[in-house]
């Protein structure tokens, strides 16, 4: 890690300790007005166009984003303090997350001046959402074996494929596609290409996908003959498997890899401290606790080299996959440790927000790669054979 970098870790909290105060002022009042109501992975889940809106209109969207782009030119390390909140307090971010989290670096890295004059002031207003069009139905969790296919007519390309497991697609107004331009699927990684694609879009089917809990958060994304313009290709052709792996630092390294159960921890939290705990109920909420810490402080590092302009892919990974076995684990502890009669629609807020959780607990470990796969970036980073 640079010395740039380390600096900026240790004094992340008296550099921002009154922009933390500030977004949990605002927090405390949309919780106390009925803004929101808290849950376990509010990233995922929690679509809420207006407070999309709110948290913009504080200027928490498009934190860095150069101000002539719509933005507010501010640091990483800003930005991960507003998201480590939010998280924590379970705010329904899912609207806005993709778009701000991913897309706005991507296309700022790798996007044409139209595009960026396009997207990012939309980003930044809350006013325009994304979806990812990577993960395909026999691909698994193989990214370079997807087969979507976008061919060339000079004035316009024409993609067609499908694409699953798509959050968010059926309220985006925009979708970043990794699509084959060049050679065969047994070319891997060369010869693929993103593209922006605008939605709706008459030629792209969107089907919904119901999850356990009933919600539909995910989807199926089809493409029949879908012709896009040519302006439509996000940076260099055949260089999407580049720009991908690049865009995936930010998804998987972010603190939402071990913060969307945290909302569930805080409750317990507060049910011991009112009922009194256990000595075995204060080891397990301590063990918890010191993961948690852990975890953030990777998270920060992550934050601080992105800050620093370092691409901490490997280190990313490790988050993700320490982070998101923790998650589950801290479902299961709290699960076996609070004897709360789990019920979805019982008047029990926690007890409520636990069903959630357990629900939601087996797709922790698969989205943005699952376990296996990071352990094998891991590997190859640390040059482990």
């Amino acid at each position: 890690m640079t010395t740039t970098a380390t600096a900026h870790l240790g004094d992340i909290e008296s550099q921002f300790g009154g922009l933390r105060t500030e977004v949990r002022e605002f927090l405390a009042g949309e919780l106390a007005s009925g803004g929101f109501v808290p849950d376990t992975d509010s990233w995922m889940t929690g679509f809420d166009a207006g407070f999309s809106t709110r948290v913009a209109e504080r200027g928490w969207l498009g934190m860095t984003i150069p101000t002539e782009y719509g933005g507010h030119g501010r640091s990483p390390l800003e930005r991960f303090v507003v998201n480590e909140e939010m998280l924590a307090h379970g705010a329904p971010v899912a609207a806005h997350w993709i778009a701000d989290r991913q897309m706005a670096p991507g296309i700022l890295a790798n996007g044409s001046d139209e595009q960026k004059e396009r997207y990012l002031p939309g980003i930044a207003s809350g006013s325009s959402f994304f979806a990812i069009g990577m993960s395909e139905p026999d691909a698994g969790s193989d990214l370079a074996a997807v087969r979507a296919r976008a061919v060339d007519h000079g004035d316009s390309w024409t993609i067609n494929g499908t694409k699953v497991w798509t959050t968010g697609a059926h309220i985006a107004h925009a979708m970043v596609v990794l699509a084959r331009t060049d050679g065969q699927p047994t070319d891997r990684q060369i010869g693929l290409s993103q593209f922006v694609v605008d939605l709706p879009h008459p030629d792209i089917e969107i089907r919904p996908l119901h999850s356990i809990d009933g919600q539909s958060h995910f989807n199926e994304v089809v493409f029949h003959d879908a012709r896009v313009p040519a302006s439509a290709l996000l940076g260099i052709r055949g260089n999407g498997w580049s720009q991908v792996m690049s865009e995936l630092a930010f998804e998987r390294s972010g603190p939402e890899r071990y913060l969307s159960t945290m909302p569930l921890l805080r409750a317990w939290a507060t049910r011991l401290a009112e009922t009194g705990a256990t000595a075995g109920q204060r080891h397990t909420l301590g063990s918890l606790t010191a993961r948690a810490w852990a975890l953030r402080r990777m998270s920060l590092q992550v934050a601080a080299e992105l800050s620093a302009g370092c691409k901490p892919d490997v280190l990313a990974a490790m988050v993700k996959d320490l982070g998101s076995t923790f998650e589950g684990d801290l479902v299961e502890a709290v699960r076996a440790s609070s004897h709360i009669v789990v019920r979805r629609d019982g008047v029990d807020p926690l007890a409520r927000m636990l069903a959630q959780s357990i629900l939601h607990t087996p797709v922790f470990t698969l989205r943005g790669g699952t376990n296996e796969i990071l352990r094998g970036i891991v590997a190859r980073g640390l040059g482990v054979r």
